[in-house]
């Protein structure tokens, strides 16, 4: 009984501690920003009555301002667990702070993979409507954007108002990927392929020092791409089952490949089956960096400045303190609301042209593996969101979404709390949507207009 009661008392006192210091930069942010409405600077007597820059005054802290909030905020150890919330807007704009600002501004540049804007970038043509259903669902839920393209125009374009987040972020505003950027980093990897420094998706590994002696390495591409690659009794999601520690692939004090490899050494793989992993990920990732070496940000150029013709830049995350030599590659990826549109609409326009990028796409396509056999799955421990609608997998793409014929292309992108790109490569459809919470009605908005279109 003590034993467990200690346990309690120190998930308390983390949990604590963590909402305090985030909390000191969220409020710092409010004020600074000019939200007066929700924020006000609070000065203890002692600081009013001593004299400034004096022991007692630096004693006391007096020399860093604190902040107070009027907003009712309920605190989270990581993520705002879906589906089962209903998050108030405070607990929101401060998740809104958490994945948008926080983490981007207090990393310097040098601590980022930047591709930069195009000189030309691609111009949208628009055939707007109106859609009062989703106005609603700003108003009401975490969506905070919404863009459909049908038959090259934007014929849907939304974004949260200024009464809701809409003073917080606008149009220009970088928004987090989340498990979105899986899939940018599939895109990153048909580039090197037809870069030449990778064969093809049935490469194997075997050239990468950094995994011998483990599981993966041998391993062809794809296995990693499918998330195929037998380690489900090491990783499972953003989790290592050993410890139950946090990957690189959500956590913003991550380590580097040369770190967490040594949880596999001796590692033999099981059962090559479905197993959705962050790890996978950073792997291939860094398979690329390793690969292409003093070119990798070249590839990123090609991929998103020179191919997307993004209008601004777009960032993945580096691991602090590490280099290209241990793996620094992380697969947290940022993006304006329209720059994804025009990653999306370039992985559109490969397939259509039948581009070598088109040929990788589909290839993974091709070789798509079934979902449904992950066990986790079937007890009810996943994602829920991921598997409702999308029961199949292909090179870090969602697909066999649920009421549309398999054999029809249709693929998809998914990221925790709201982070929609799905294409339809046939029908020239695709919808993107960004949120803070995934509490909007995806049947609706988001899957119907793919399988049905307006």
């Amino acid at each position: 009984m003590k034993k467990f009661l200690i346990i309690f008392l120190i998930l308390i006192f983390s949990t604590t501690a963590y909402a305090n210091n985030r909390l000191d930069g969220f409020n710092k942010w409010l004020f600074e920003n000019g939200y007066s409405e929700y924020v006000k600077k609070v000065e203890s007597a002692v600081c009013k009555t001593e004299p400034k820059y004096s022991n007692l005054w630096y004693y006391n802290k007096c020399d860093q301002p604190k902040y107070e909030n009027n907003l009712k905020i309920k605190f989270y150890d990581s993520w705002l667990p879906e589906e089962t919330e209903r998050p108030n807007f405070g607990t929101l704009l401060f998740e809104l702070y958490k994945y948008t600002y926080s983490p981007y501004r207090d990393k310097p540049m040098a601590d980022v993979y930047e591709a930069k804007p195009s000189s030309k970038p691609y111009k949208f043509k628009s055939n707007l409507q109106e859609d009062n259903y989703i106005d609603k669902q700003l108003n009401k839920t975490g969506l905070i954007s919404y863009l459909r393209f049908e038959d090259g125009k934007i014929t849907i374009d939304k974004f949260t108002p200024e009464d809701r987040f809409g003073k917080f972020i606008n149009k220009d505003t970088k928004l987090r990927s989340m498990s979105v950027g899986k899939t940018m980093v599939s895109y990153v990897a048909g580039h090197a392929i037809c870069g030449g420094y990778i064969d093809s998706i049935n490469s194997r590994l075997n050239d990468w020092p950094l995994i011998e002696n483990t599981l993966y390495y041998d391993q062809k591409l794809i296995n990693l791409l499918n998330m195929s690659a037998g380690d489900q009794e090491y990783v499972y999601s953003s989790d290592f089952l050993l410890d139950n520690k946090f990957t690189s692939g959500t956590d913003d004090n991550a380590e580097d490949i040369s770190q967490y490899i040594t949880y596999f050494k001796n590692s033999k793989k099981a059962t090559l089956r479905f197993n959705y992993s962050a790890f996978a990920t950073q792997l291939i990732f860094n398979y690329v960096l390793f690969k292409t070496g003093d070119d990798f940000e070249k590839i990123l150029e090609k991929t998103f400045n020179k191919k997307a013709k993004i209008k601004d830049s777009v960032i993945f995350w580096k691991v602090k303190n590490s280099s290209k030599e241990r793996g620094n590659a992380n697969i947290m990826f940022y993006a304006t609301r329209y720059d994804y549109l025009r990653i999306a609409k370039a992985m559109l326009d490969d397939w259509q042209n039948d581009t070598c990028v088109g040929k990788y796409l589909k290839i993974i396509w091709e070789n798509r593996v079934d979902k449904e056999n992950d066990k986790r799955e079937r007890e009810g421990k996943g994602d829920r969101i991921q598997y409702r609608f999308a029961s199949g997998y292909a090179g870090q793409f969602q697909t066999h979404y649920k009421g549309i014929n398999k054999k029809r292309p249709v693929m998809g992108m998914h990221g925790r709390g709201g982070q929609h790109i799905v294409i339809d490569f046939e029908r020239s459809r695709i919808v993107v949507t960004n949120a803070i919470y995934e509490n909007f009605n995806f049947p609706k908005i988001v899957y119907q207009p793919i399988k049905k279109g307006s």
